[in-house]
């Protein structure tokens, strides 16, 4: 099983602030709106900037966390990755499967650990699954 880091998210007090400093500083463009932010993009992965209304899942409630909130792995086959990280000693955390072709979505798990991932095989808006390696010529 192969998978890819496509997504990271982020929690920040202001996503339009993050995002312009996600511009300026990396060249990245915008993805489009999440939810509770806006998605970020350097053309192979996506970066969730989200300002969350109360607690952060995931983190210790009753206080603000900004940081890494989580990161997305890009599979081929959702049931069997599952399959796999719960062998290796994670587990499932939260979220379901979504049949529907036309959106984004991921399931949560947890490392043995505690530290958060999604598992998609639908992907994330700005992300690209395989990346086409650059045809360089090396020379001696």
């Amino acid at each position: 099983m192969v998978a890819r880091l496509r997504h990271i998210a982020i929690s920040v007090p202001d996503p339009e602030k993050a995002a312009q400093f996600f511009e300026q500083a990396f060249g990245m463009k915008r993805a489009g709106k999440a939810g509770i932010g806006l998605y970020m993009s350097d053309g192979t992965v996506n970066v969730a900037l989200l300002k969350f209304p109360g607690d952060v899942p995931g983190m210790p409630p009753g206080k603000p966390y900004y940081g890494l909130i989580h990161f997305g792995m890009w599979v081929d086959d959702l049931d069997e990755a599952a399959k796999q990280v719960e062998k290796a000693g994670g587990s499932y955390f939260m979220g379901r499967e979504d049949h529907n072709p036309d959106t984004f979505y991921e399931v949560k798990y947890k490392d043995p650990n505690g530290v958060v991932f999604d598992l998609t095989h639908s992907g994330w808006r700005g992300a690209v699954k395989e990346v086409e390696p650059k045809d360089e010529k090396v020379t001696a």
